[in-house]
């Protein structure tokens, strides 16, 4: 059976969610645009170009037509099924640029490590009172 994916905002250990925060400084229709982008990757994974392109390392990224001639990338890695959205910045150049894909792969990095902690809790034995 088919199924929607469920979609995650990385957040910091600071309780920021960086993402969240870049969509809602955009203009209204560009928010629709993204989100729009976002909702049929999560009715219709796994997609390719020249909506999704896979940027190796387990990153891809979503690519979004703006207004204005904006082209936007929002990067994103799978969690089982959850789209996690690391990153995303309004591209300026042809090629995605490497910090934004280092950028990336620590938010990535980070996001397992705290997945595999609240892992390990759940894995303790609760206490009973």
């Amino acid at each position: 059976m088919w199924q929607k994916l469920g979609v995650k905002f990385y957040c910091t250990i600071n309780g920021t969610e960086p993402v969240r925060d870049w969509i809602k400084g955009l203009r209204k229709e560009d928010k629709r645009t993204i989100g729009e982008d976002i909702k049929t990757l999560q009715f219709g994974w796994p997609l390719g170009m020249p909506l999704v392109k896979n940027l190796g390392s387990r990153l891809w990224e979503i690519r979004s037509n703006l207004s204005d001639g904006k082209t936007a990338r929002v990067i994103f890695f799978m969690a089982k099924n959850t789209i996690v959205l690391v990153n995303g910045f309004i591209k300026k150049t042809q090629k995605t640029p490497a910090n934004e894909i280092e950028l990336s792969k620590k938010r990535k990095a980070q996001f397992e490590l705290e997945e595999e902690k609240d892992k390990n809790r759940r894995s303790l034995c609760p206490i009973n009172i």
